[in-house]
């Protein structure tokens, strides 16, 4: 098997569906959805692609995200993976914690054993993913866009800023926005990159990106006031400092009263949608 489609869905004029795959640079079979707006045949659309938060899997924006009838309105394909590897073999957390292991892969390459043979999310996301969705769907890889959640709005900052040149528009919900500053941060680039050398971690920190020189035409960020995790883990004023200091242009907005949960991002994902449909 190279790729199955595990379900298809009609929804907003488009069609919402379910996809598995053989991925080599996990060594495992990685699941992701994909939502395609009805297009003139021929036509190839630009993309965005969200990365999810701790403990989820492709289903919970599908599921909860409410961006369907934004992507069919401004005719764009919405791909969101899994956050992890998964199956038999692949490590878990020892202790079976939420933060590290299986739903918790943090976009990176790992370094360590034994996660470095299967927990390649950074070479899956930039690399594999679009390469094989190109092949079988009509996107338009000179249009690409990404965004994400949490853990995921970590992946999508950091790979933006890594790869200036492949995404036209970088976005992100409440952030992770300095895993060397963060107890969820410190715990999975430990694990996956090793404690000692914390200079192989500035690649996978978006403050620390920004401070080296990583530069993208715009942010744009939302973070709710209410949001349990903003003191401690999330900490929105670093990246903002960060920006400022650099001349990164970037819109942070703090949104009064909203947590961390799909009620909040679903109620702005029209906005990022708009958001990134100016940019491609």
């Amino acid at each position: 098997m190279t790729h199955e489609t595990l379900s298809t869905n009609r929804s907003h004029g488009g069609v919402q569906g379910v996809v598995k795959h053989a991925s080599s640079a996990t060594g495992t079979d990685m699941t992701f959805s994909i939502y395609i707006p009805d297009h003139e045949h021929g036509a190839k659309l630009p993309v965005l692609w969200y990365l999810s938060g701790l403990t989820c899997t492709h289903a919970n924006v599908t599921d909860k995200g409410e961006y369907r009838a934004a992507c069919a309105e401004h005719g764009i394909i919405f791909i969101a993976p899994d956050t992890s590897p998964r199956g038999d073999g692949v490590p878990d957390d020892p202790e079976g914690a939420y933060d590290f292991g299986l739903g918790a892969g943090f976009y990176v390459n790992a370094l360590e054993p034994p996660f470095k043979t299967h927990y390649r999310m950074r070479d899956y996301i930039e690399k594999e993913l679009p390469a094989f969705v190109a092949e079988h769907y009509p996107v338009d890889l000179n249009r690409q866009g990404i965004t994400g959640h949490s853990m995921g709005g970590h992946g999508a900052l950091t790979i933006g800023l890594r790869n200036a040149d492949t995404y036209r528009s970088v976005s992100a919900f409440a952030p992770i926005v300095s895993p060397l500053n963060c107890p969820w941060g410190e715990k999975a680039l430990g694990g996956y990159l090793g404690a000692d050398d914390k200079d192989l971690w500035r690649d996978y920190d978006a403050c620390a990106l920004i401070e080296d020189g990583a530069k993208v035409p715009d942010l744009l960020v939302d973070q709710g006031t209410a949001d349990g995790f903003l003191e401690d883990q999330l900490k929105s004023q670093l990246l903002k400092e960060a920006c400022e200091k650099s001349g990164q242009k970037a819109t942070i907005r703090m949104q009064e009263g909203y947590d961390h949960s799909y009620y909040f991002i679903s109620t702005f994902m029209a906005e990022h949608v708009k958001w990134h449909a100016e940019r491609l």
